[in-house]
């Protein structure tokens, strides 16, 4: 019985001792000021992104999930430089369209004209 006292009064010296601690703030200096979640890997401003940078970017994290303005910047930044490079694969593709169209309708006339003149040939030696 001796033991269970003995207990109780620890318990709540330790109980009253940490209420104390939290209500007077402890050593009476203030706690400094969070630092700023930010993006760890900033996107590089000067070129366009590379795979490496897409790897290596954290977006950062806050209560309840992802910071939205920094995260919907870094989507709106990869949307942007892929559909740049969407187009840009439109344009050269339309343009090799257009070199093997010409490179065929071009093949397909001297074809014509060097197949024309050898059926000639080859009437005259037959008569």
């Amino acid at each position: 019985m001796v033991v269970f006292w003995f207990l109780l009064i620890a318990l709540v010296v330790v109980v009253a001792a940490v209420a104390l601690f939290v209500a007077g703030g402890g050593s009476g200096a203030a706690l400094p000021e969070a630092a700023a979640d930010r993006t760890v890997w900033p996107l590089p401003a000067d070129r366009p992104m590379a795979r490496a940078d897409v790897d290596t970017l954290r977006l950062p994290v806050s209560l309840r999930g992802y910071r939205m303005a920094e995260t919907d910047e870094a989507l709106d930044r990869l949307g942007a430089e892929l559909a740049e490079r969407d187009a840009r694969i439109a344009e050269l593709e339309a343009a090799l369209a257009g070199a093997q169209a010409a490179a065929m309708g071009g093949g397909a006339q001297a074809v014509g004209r060097t197949g024309g003149g050898a059926g000639d040939d080859e009437g005259e030696t037959k008569a």
